[in-house]
Order: C-alpha cells, then sequence, then structure tokens
C-alpha cells in the first residue's frame, strides 16, 4: 500500500489531507514539525512527502535537500504546500527537491492530480532498487510494521489504563494486613509505656522479683 508522509502544523490541513488521501486507499502518517518529520522518514518510509514550506523546527526545504542526500530514500517525492499568503521563490523550491507545489487549502482534485503521479514513480524507483539489491525490501515491511503498531496504538493504551485502574481499585478495597491481628500482637509484644513521656514505666520496688 502506498504510503504518504504529511506534515503540517495546521491541524486543519492534516485533517482534510488526511481524510482526501485516506478517501483513496492511501496510508497517511501526519506530523506537525519537522524534526518529526526527519524522524518518520526512517520508520514510516513513504513514497510521497507533502511538507509545509514553513514548517516548524525544520522547514520544507530542509527536509528535501535531505532526502535527495540520501541514497537510501531517493524513492520519495516531496510536494510543498504552502498558504496562500505564503512568499518564496518557486525555482528555489524545485532546485532544492521539490517536485510539485501545491496552495492550500487542499481541493481534493488537485491534490490527487499531483500524488498519483508520484506515487507511480516512486513505486518505479523502489522496483528498480529492489531488483538491483536482489533481496527483500526490509525497509518497506518495517515500515508496514512501524505503521500497525502506530494504529493499534491508542486501544493499546486504553487497554492497559483499564487493566491497571481495576488493579488500582482492588487494591483500594482490599483490607490492610494490620487490620488482620497485627495491632493486637504489636501491643501484647511492645512494653508498657509512662503515660507522661512515653518512656517505659518503671516498675515499683515490692514488685520486683
Amino acid at each position: 500500500m502506498n504510503r504518504i508522509l504529511l506534515a503540517d502544523d495546521s491541524q486543519q490541513a492534516l485533517r482534510l489531507g488526511e481524510q482526501i488521501l485516506s478517501s483513496e486507499g492511501l496510508q497517511v502518517v501526519s506530523v506537525t514539525d519537522g524534526a518529526t518529520a526527519l524522524r518518520r522518514l526512517q520508520d514510516a518510509d513513504p513514497d510521497v512527502l507533502i511538507t509545509d514550506v514553513f514548517l516548524p523546527t525544520k522547514n520544507g526545504f530542509e527536509l528535501a535537500r535531505y532526502i535527495k542526500a540520501q541514497p537510501e530514500q531517493k524513492h520519495i517525492r516531496v510536494v510543498f504546500a504552502a498558504g496562500p499568503a505564503d512568499q518564496f521563490d518557486e525555482q528555489d523550491a524545485k532546485n532544492a527537491g521539490a517536485e510539485a507545489i501545491l496552495r492550500k487549502p487542499f481541493e481534493a482534485s488537485a491534490l490527487l492530480a499531483t500524488v498519483r503521479p508520484l506515487l507511480a514513480q516512486a513505486k518505479a524507483e523502489r522496483e528498480k532498487h529492489a531488483g538491483s539489491s536482489r533481496g527483500l525490501d526490509r525497509a518497506s515491511i518495517r515500515a508496514a510494521v512501524t505503521i500497525a503498531i502506530d494504529s493499534a496504538m491508542p486501544v493499546m493504551i486504553e487497554e492497559m489504563t483499564e487493566r491497571v485502574m481495576l488493579a488500582l481499585s482492588q487494591q483500594r478495597v482490599a483490607p490492610p494486613a494490620a487490620a488482620v491481628g497485627g495491632v493486637e500482637q504489636k501491643s501484647a509484644e511492645t512494653p508498657a509505656e509512662s503515660p507522661l513521656n512515653g518512656e517505659p514505666a518503671v516498675q515499683a520496688d515490692g514488685d520486683q522479683p
């Protein structure tokens, strides 16, 4: 299945992009800053990166240049997404490695028309690399496993939370250990204390053996 890494600090842009791409059966991994996008390039192994030009921590230009400098990631196609008022040199963007530029808010037909040929190019590049290496595509397998774990994580967290809550509630209703006779045993073994200062009471002479 084709994978898209969508990087944007706008929650609205992320939701809209996810909705459009997911409706086409594409796997979408969403992040909100450039540093996270850089990390997810390794484990998500996307076919296409759609990144906001002015992304926090690492911008689109930095991400594109990084990808184009990595031989193992040269199959990844890069799309720059820019807001209506964002000003930048589109030729500089292409020189940095952007294959396409889109304006936000995303429009479904324009987004899909841009992404589809890039997915085909990425697939061809992957197959070329797989043919030359003559081995299993470890990166794709790792990415599929990672995304599956990402999808299952909310359910796992919810189940673990319920188990911890149940365990804590059972501990709260259990009787304290001291209530089962420990107090009586302690009072029998502890020397009597003076009511004045807490020191052990002194026996009278006539009580001495």
